[in-house]
């Protein structure tokens, strides 16, 4: 029989039966020992990359085993006790890990970077924060599910400093949501030490500033982990509620294994050691007689042949072969456009109304969609869209939020995840910087990453005209259409703006909609008064001629329009995008081949716009059929100014009719 030393930790039994003792020690075994093979192929090449969690496993199991199957929980890297203990097969694991086709993200992200549905678990990406926010909206869907159910979500130390973690914080408090934020605490951010990370005694006092209850524990203690967050989880179900945990505990391994320790004092890493969660706990359960040396090596067996089994098998699946037809079809999610027939009525509106009805209409046909974002319940929105939302459809759905922009772009990546549609309203499209992380990195890649749709929309009110300066008139798209996996809607007129809203909201993947403010009131048209929807990706002509072909969108049709009616000899066709990603390409090219001339106008500055990309498309697409090289035209290569003839200057509207007449006399 080996020799059991005493336990530093001191432990408490409480009311836990011997067998759920042994489990909870089980649980911590099996990453331990999966984490000391890695470690071994690490060194042999056969793993690319390790975050190691050895010394925190008792954090891990603690919360997982407190948490019902049902109920989310969101990890970091060092959290391989999540997977574990949520009894995900190791050979897919170690396929994950391996890059082959039977790990959770095929191939195309690394380690813990993939959630799964089937377990319940959503993986981090590397800028760490945005999962908060994501747990805030999983939260949330529990909360108007009415469910009682609990999500819990990890950060280091290091991520409290980000802003992500405020914003989610403040959201879950104002918003009251069931979810527990655990801070594993353990002494490094890669090389820095806590000491400057942060000022404060202890991370668990940042609650108190956001009204937030907040436990610190020692996170080696297993018991005392397991007990506590089960019990505040029984308590949140009951009254639903955000908490915070900070967990004391070290990180005894590199950031990754290539980073090392030398950073760290030896009598640090000595005294971590002899606070090893596993070895005491062993200790503990060895002096109670309630595991010994049979039991142990049993489990060690156990566990051991599951690992060489899941490794044999992993190594036995075929590397993936790449196929472009493959990568392409999983950027989005598969949506089969649905059309809806509608009666001949209509009713003049303007362009906001049009917005405001189809919004309307979308909350009458998806019960559960939620509407977000600053002012928009009582108020109605600072351009009065979702004036009387409120009492319609009630505040759980209508939803004024603080100013947190990444928080709420997250929050509803999160209510995607648990299968409610959500539409975010940038106050302006300016905005969106603030929440420009998680809209590029987290909406757009999460498809294609673990086959998790965004089924969100963020309704971007944008464009100069009106006098607003640099930080409320921008059109910004150009930011968008160059990120896989977003969609980007921009209509011209009511009609469109109802029907495309309609499908932006229908379509499970994530579609940032652009709406012109210079149009919101200036432009009516007839359109139907029954729920509609018009397919992305189709242009509109709205002239047809021989001599020249018009691209442009926004607020740029209605300069082109104005342009052709003061110069009606010109043949001309006029062609609405509508939609910039997907792009009608089919109808561009077609165009430019007939009219062998091409002229491309944009509102945003001209370097880096979408024009770029549609003339070098052209130059590639219809070079023998170009009469005359093809044309941007673009606003100013400076930010929008405020005053009205500045403004004026600034604008591509003023330099279009010289650049058309210009194309048609090459």
């Amino acid at each position: 029989m080996p020799t059991i030393t005493k336990s530093n930790i001191a432990y408490d039994k409480r009311n836990l039966s011997d067998k759920e003792l042994l489990k909870l020690y089980y649980n911590m075994l099996k990453p331990r020992l999966i984490e000391e093979k890695m470690l071994i192929l690490l060194r042999q090449g056969k793993v690319s990359k390790w975050f190691s969690g050895i010394g925190q496993e008792a954090i891990s199991v603690g919360v997982t085993m407190a948490l019902k199957p049902s109920e989310y929980i969101l990890p970091m890297h060092r959290n391989l006790g999540v997977f574990t203990t949520r009894e995900i097969p190791l050979h897919r694991l170690f396929c994950q890990w391996q890059g082959k086709m039977s790990g959770f993200t095929k191939g195309r992200d690394r380690s813990f970077h993939f959630g799964t549905q089937e377990y319940n678990i959503v993986g981090m990406i590397s800028h760490l924060g945005p999962q908060l926010g994501v747990a805030d909206g999983i939260a949330l869907a529990n909360l108007l599910k009415k469910n009682g159910n609990v999500t819990a979500v990890f950060s280091g130390e290091g991520g409290t400093s980000e802003g992500d973690f405020h914003e989610a914080l403040n959201v879950a408090s104002v918003w009251q949501l069931p979810v527990i934020f655990c801070i594993e605490n353990n002494g490094y951010g890669l090389s820095t030490p806590t000491s400057e990370q942060y000022h404060c005694k202890h991370l668990a006092d940042r609650g108190k500033g956001y009204g937030i209850e907040s436990f610190i524990l020692d996170g080696n203690n297993i018991i005392e982990t397991y007990t506590k967050v089960q019990k505040l989880a029984d308590s949140i179900r009951k009254r639903p509620r955000p908490i915070l945990i900070e967990f004391k505990t070290f990180r005894r391994r590199g950031h990754e294994e290539a980073s090392g320790t030398k950073y760290v004092p030896q009598e640090l890493m000595d005294e971590w050691e002899a606070k090893d969660p596993i070895e005491n706990f062993k200790s503990f359960l060895f002096s109670k007689k309630i595991l010994n040396t049979s039991i142990d090596e049993a489990y060690v067996a156990e566990i051991k042949s599951e690992i060489d089994t899941a490794l044999e098998s992993a190594y036995a699946e075929s590397e993936i072969i790449p196929s472009k037809t493959t990568e392409l079809n999983d950027v989005y999610k598969a949506y089969d456009y649905e059309s809806f027939t509608y009666s001949k009525e209509t009713k003049e509106l303007r362009f906001i109304d049009a917005i405001s009805e189809g919004l309307k209409q979308s909350m009458q046909k998806h019960k559960d969609l939620v509407i977000m974002g600053q002012d928009i319940a009582e108020y109605g929105g600072v351009f009065k869209i979702t004036d009387g939302f409120l009492e319609a459809f009630g505040k759980d759905r209508v939803r004024n939020t603080p100013i947190c922009e990444s928080a709420i772009v997250e929050a509803a990546m999160g209510l995607s995840i648990s299968g409610i549609k959500s539409v975010v309203e940038m106050q302006f499209a300016d905005f969106v910087t603030s929440g420009f992380n998680p809209v590029v990195n987290y909406l757009a890649k999460s498809h294609y990453r673990w086959a998790q749709q965004a089924d969100v929309v963020v309704r971007m009110p944008c464009g100069g005209g009106v006098a607003a300066g640099p930080f409320h008139s921008q059109t910004n798209e150009a930011w968008f259409t160059k990120t896989p996996g977003l969609k980007v809607v921009y209509p011209a007129f009511p009609y469109d703006a109802k029907g495309l809203l309609a499908t932006a909201i229908n379509d499970p993947n994530p579609v940032l909609f652009f709406e012109h403010k210079a149009l919101y009131r200036s432009i009516r048209q007839d359109v139907p008064t029954d729920y509609f929807t018009i397919p992305f990706g189709e242009a509109a002509f709205l002239k047809e001629g021989n001599a020249v072909t018009i691209i442009t969108y926004g607020a740029g049709v209605h300069w082109a329009l104005e342009t052709l009616d003061n110069n009606t000899d010109i043949s001309a066709d006029l062609i609405d995008l509508r939609t910039l990603q997907p792009l009608d390409k089919e109808a561009i090219i077609k165009s430019v081949k007939k009219t062998g001339r091409a002229i491309i106008l944009q509102e945003d500055s001209l370097f880096g716009g979408i024009a770029s990309d549609l003339s070098a498309m052209l130059m590639e697409e219809c070079f023998e059929y170009l009469d005359a090289p093809v044309k941007r035209v673009a606003s100013m290569e400076t930010p929008i100014p405020f005053i009205g003839q500045l403004e004026d200057q600034y604008m591509a509207k003023g330099q279009f009719e010289d650049a058309l007449k210009q194309v048609l006399a090459y």
